[in-house]
């Protein structure tokens, strides 16, 4: 009689064990995709020079067969040229996924590959992508070589173009200046990347605040700002900042909402992207001990038997 309830009793442990385990692995994989016909689909934007398996090695890294709906777009040399005045023998490498967001949450910037976006940070992307007239937006950043970084703002610039939005090819030209002077300040200057983005950021925002109606006005407010800053420069670098926030002066761009923007963006990327972490790794491990803690008793009362 004892050995007839252990052999029911170890027969329910298994079954609903495993019933358990298959419910929490379940809740974890499967995600149903849903078409976003508010903000349109997913734009995945791939780098010309890439061959077909580095493309496809990309896909993977963006993460695209998890989009419910994906428009695939080739960002060339010629399409630098096009959007930013560029080389148009440009190597095109630095790909990037684009997701529209409802308005008023802002540009969240990801770099799936950060080990191999060798120059160019999130902060920097973002103030661009702001000056450039992009907002409220999802951009994942991606390339399975190293490189500078800076194809990519070519490739979202065109992305918004194949969705009918037509940016103003004045700002696109600046903020792909800004991209360069952020970039040079950071790697032949040798200023921190992030003490960078906050020059950048505060200048915008005294520019907001004093609306200066010359170009000597922008002069004193870079000034005062390197100042505050601690921040040493040779007069070329100084130059090269009071030249691009003059033509940044002259752009039509609300400057407080791009503060407000920038102020969040660092912060809440990485407050989702350790959330999301966090979350995730729970469930698999609430999934892998409840398996183990059920083989086990299995085990055991299978020895029991045998």
């Amino acid at each position: 009689m004892f050995k007839k309830m252990l052999k029911v009793l170890s027969i329910f442990i298994i079954f609903f064990g495993l019933s358990v385990s298959q419910v929490v692995l379940a809740s974890e994989g499967e995600k149903e995709k849903v078409i976003d016909e508010k903000n349109g689909p997913a734009i995945v934007v791939l780098g010309e020079r890439l061959s077909e398996a580095q493309k496809e090695q990309t896909r993977k890294l963006l993460k695209v067969d998890e989009e419910a709906e994906v428009k695939e777009i080739i960002v060339t040399g010629a399409d630098a040229a096009k959007y930013i005045k560029g080389d148009p023998n440009s190597n095109m490498y630095s790909s990037a996924k684009i997701k529209r967001l409802d308005k008023g949450e802002g540009i969240r910037v990801i770099q799936v590959t950060p080990e191999n976006i060798t120059e160019v940070t999130n902060d920097m992307y973002a103030n661009a992508l702001l000056t450039a007239g992009v907002e409220d937006a999802q951009i994942e950043v991606a390339s399975p070589v190293k490189v500078t970084g800076h194809s990519a703002l070519t490739g979202i610039f065109k992305a918004y173009e194949v969705t009918g939005e037509k940016l103003d090819t004045d700002r696109l030209k600046v903020a792909n200046e800004e991209l360069d002077v952020a970039t040079k300040l950071a790697e032949d200057a040798g200023v921190d990347q992030d003490k960078v983005s906050q020059l950048l950021t505060e200048i915008k925002q005294a520019i907001a605040e004093q609306n200066p109606a010359t170009k000597e006005e922008v002069e004193q407010i870079v000034q005062e700002q390197l100042k505050n800053l601690n921040i040493e420069l040779s007069p070329e670098y100084k130059q090269m900042l009071i030249d691009l926030f003059d033509k940044i002066r002259s752009l039509d761009i609300n400057f407080d909402e791009v503060k407000s923007q920038l102020e969040n963006l660092a912060g809440d990327i990485q407050k989702k992207l350790e959330d999301a972490g966090v979350d995730k790794g729970f469930l698999q491990s609430v999934a892998d001990f409840i398996k183990q803690i059920f083989q086990s008793i299995a085990d055991f009362f299978k020895s029991l038997f045998s």
